[in-house]
């Protein structure tokens, strides 16, 4: 299929088009306005972070240290999100109504490349509830560490502040107005494609000239309902308006184009 002729389609039925992408971008708006409940996330971080001391107290600088901390932040953060840990938050705070499993879905625990700074993150539909989760997780897994790791490297540097700014992470009403625009936009043109695939009716010349191979003779023009209107005979008409040429009185139309 040649690009003008493609355009030509798209031409055809560009109402179509506007109608499904207008008709999808408007519902997906107000959906995610006004039936989607807001979600928000609160985070807390903690500090992987053991050091040798010397005699005095004083903390030894250690490479090796720092990055045997680093190559445990894959095991924190699949202790973090374990049972072990999880089933203990929830025996411990009833109030979240969340079993250890549950809260699984809930957390997330993420760490920058060489970095000793491990992030805690919890999205729920109440930011006051998202904080106390985020804040009893962290806790619960610095005092437990020791217990499961034998060794005590873990502090928490940042708690989460119920005072803080709510962040609303879902629902992203430009972001959804947008994929719905593209996604209505390519779901119109491609319905349209289809609609002139199946469509197998001649609609012009060139469409008989294409497809048959064969001339057109004659070609009948689209007839309209007042056309359909019996005419005044000519014998009703007074003799001093009658043509001498009665077989074409004045007004006749002609419907039909023969091509010599």
């Amino acid at each position: 299929m040649e690009l003008k002729e493609s355009l030509s389609i798209i031409r055809k039925k560009i109402w179509m088009i506007a109608a499904i992408v207008l008709t999808a971008t408007v519902l997906s708006g107000i959906y995610t306005l006004f039936y989607v409940a807001p979600t928000y996330e609160a985070s807390t971080k903690l500090l992987v972070n053991h050091q040798d001391r010397y005699s005095d107290g004083t903390p030894m600088l250690d490479w090796n240290a720092v990055n045997t901390n680093i190559m445990l932040m894959n095991s924190y953060k699949e202790i973090i999100q374990s049972e072990a840990i999880l089933n203990a938050v929830a025996a411990a705070h009833p109030e979240f109504g969340l079993t250890g499993k549950e809260l699984m879905y809930y957390i997330t625990a993420s760490s920058s490349t060489d970095s000793q700074i491990m992030t805690v993150s919890v999205r729920d539909g109440s930011y006051e509830r998202a904080v106390s989760i985020a804040n009893s997780v962290a806790e619960e897994f610095r005092k437990q560490i020791p217990t499961i790791m034998k060794v005590d490297n873990v502090a928490i540097l940042t708690a989460a502040n119920p005072n803080d700014e709510p962040t609303q992470v879902a629902p992203n009403p430009p972001l959804t107005v947008i994929l719905a625009f593209l996604l209505s936009s390519m779901f119109a043109i491609g319905l349209v494609f289809l609609l002139d695939y199946l469509d197998d009716t001649f609609k012009s010349e060139s469409d008989v000239e294409k497809y048959l191979e064969l001339p057109t003779l004659s070609l009948i023009h689209a007839i309209r309902k007042d056309d359909l209107t019996p005419k005044t005979s000519a014998s009703a008409t007074p003799p001093n308006q009658q043509l001498s040429n009665e077989s074409h009185p004045i007004g006749e139309k002609s419907y039909a184009t023969f091509n010599s």
